[in-house]
């Protein structure tokens, strides 16, 4: 299998659970599964840990919807007839960079965003209690469907849904994230 070259970068934006670094590296975990399993081999992901208010406000601004939500998405590759794509070319020239290492090209110093998840750490947290399994298991879940949904799944019909679903659920069995 290729190698997998997945970054994380989040921030914890609410006060109703620690995020711990242990945590963290079982996203990272399960972000490299993920990418393995899909063949995504390179790109970064930034999560956000929020509270409801604020995914609320989120959920409003961009879906319409007055109401807190568990997990957005925000994907960099989705193009609209309005939108623009912006390509990245390297010039070879690395003389003015400054911040790269001995020896790399920009291109290769050059990370490109998958996309953002945001995640409401309260609904997590209700959704464990109403699923009967760990906080860390639902955020998890959460985490996945969010990075599923980055890189072009849906479920907007039951087929759609039985795969999306069926992919989260072995990725998180594969990194002992189990109900």
């Amino acid at each position: 299998m290729a190698s997998v070259d997945l970054t994380l970068a989040w921030s914890n934006e609410q006060e109703e659970k620690e995020i711990s670094e242990a945590f963290i590296e079982k996203l990272e975990e399960l972000l490299k599964l993920a990418g393995e399993l899909e063949g995504v081999s390179e790109g970064e992901v930034a999560l956000t840990f929020v509270d409801d208010e604020t995914i609320q406000d989120l959920n409003k601004q961009y879906r319409d919807l007055d109401k807190p939500t568990d997990v957005l998405s925000f994907a960099m590759s989705e193009f609209g007839d309005d939108e623009i794509q912006i390509n990245y070319e390297d010039d070879g020239d690395d003389t003015d960079d400054g911040e790269l290492e001995e020896g790399e090209t920009v291109s290769e110093a050059f990370i490109e965003p998958l996309g953002d998840i945001i995640i409401s750490v309260p609904r997590a947290i209700a959704q464990a209690e109403e699923y009967g399994h760990s906080v860390e298991r639902e955020l998890g879940f959460l985490f996945v469907h969010g990075f599923l949904h980055l890189i072009g799944y849906d479920h907007q019909s039951e087929e759609e849904e039985k795969v999306m679903f069926a992919k989260q659920e072995d990725i998180l069995q594969k990194a002992g994230l189990t109900r």
